[in-house]
């Protein structure tokens, strides 16, 4: 198995790379989906989260009422260590059952959005980080278009690494910021490069 970090930018366009590396063959980890999954009704991250908050955290679905969770949780620095508390682990055990889950032989990338704000990458185990682009100006109009306020897209990015301290952890740089065909040809070409590092550890 060869595990590699996925990681860029709010808008850079990591989600369109990871769907390329999947249609190439990767087994794709998205840690947001894991992190939804973990607090679903029937996880024990769920009661835990309703124990701690409150039952107003929990929706007219039956799930949790995120916009709750968050005005709860970040009101205090308690809150938010009791947030991390709960969902860390539980989000660090799924990652290691669903890689578990993958061929051994597979090629898994790990989608984390904040690979590089979460600590150093080598400790967490990826042996290759591929790190998205697109120019500032370019992230802020997609986000437009996915329905964000500028003025929000703007602040979201701020609280994210800069560009530079992601290069500093960056194995391979994708710059997402011509068309699809280009695109297509830098993630063929990364393609290659992993599947030369995997076949290089068996």
């Amino acid at each position: 198995m060869l595990l590699v970090g996925l990681t860029g930018g709010i808008g850079a366009g990591k989600s369109t790379v990871a769907a390329l590396l999947a249609s190439h063959g990767a087994v794709i980890l998205d840690a947001d989906q894991v992190a939804r999954d973990v607090v679903e009704p029937d996880q024990p991250a769920f009661h835990a989260l309703v124990k701690e908050f409150g039952p107003e955290i929990v929706g007219a679905d039956g799930r949790l009422d995120r916009a709750v969770v968050a005005a709860k949780a970040f009101a205090t620095p308690e809150g938010k260590a009791a947030l991390d508390a709960i969902t860390h682990p539980a989000i660090h055990a799924e990652f290691g059952k669903r890689m578990t889950e993958a061929p051994s032989d597979a090629i898994v990338v790990m989608d984390v959005p904040l690979l590089v704000e979460s600590g150093n990458a080598a400790e967490r185990g990826y042996e290759v980080v591929i790190v998205v682009e697109a120019p500032e100006h370019l992230r802020l109009d997609r986000l437009e278009d996915r329905g964000l306020e500028r003025s929000d897209a703007e602040s979201r990015m701020r609280a994210q690494a800069t560009d530079e301290q992601r290069r500093e952890v960056a194995t391979h740089l994708i710059d997402n910021g011509a068309d699809h065909a280009d695109l297509q040809v830098q993630v063929d070409t990364l393609w290659a490069d992993l599947q030369a590092r995997h076949a290089a550890k068996t």
